[in-house]
């Protein structure tokens, strides 16, 4: 079961009216789109995160090949 808890925000007044107006356009409640437009920042910042994490790996890697490599030439020599 799916439980829904209350937050309340303070935004500048030229976001309230971008979000007001769009509200009426679409015909969803001001809250749908707040939780859609949160949704999407979480999605963005694990992104985010996740990409780092993929880089860092990368570098180990590199580093790690690096290492190997060279312990190789030193007993191919």
């Amino acid at each position: 079961m799916r439980t829904k808890k209350k937050l309340s925000l303070t935004i500048d007044e030229t976001l309230y009216d971008t979000v007001e107006a769009a509200s009426k356009r679409l015909k969803l409640p001001k809250s749908h789109l707040a939780q859609e437009a949160l949704r999407l920042w979480v999605k963005r910042e694990t992104e985010i995160l996740m990409a780092k994490g993929y880089e860092e790996m990368a570098e180990e890697d590199k580093d790690f090949g690096d290492m190997a490599f060279e312990a190789q030439r030193e007993i191919l020599s």
